[in-house]
């Protein structure tokens, strides 16, 4: 399992990496969360009568 861990001596430079997309993927699905949201939101102001 520490193998795994230590990624043949490369883990100082792995996990980082997996951080920023994992980081990066939740904030890009956050935005486009909100953004939805928001056009919902405008959306049905456009059809009230």
């Amino acid at each position: 399992m520490s193998g795994l861990l230590n990624m043949g001596g490369y883990a100082a430079f792995v996990w980082p990496a997996y951080g920023v997309t994992v980081l990066g993927l939740g904030v890009a699905i956050a935005l486009t969360l909100r953004a939805y949201a928001r056009a919902k939101g405008r959306l049905a102001a456009l059809e009230k009568p």
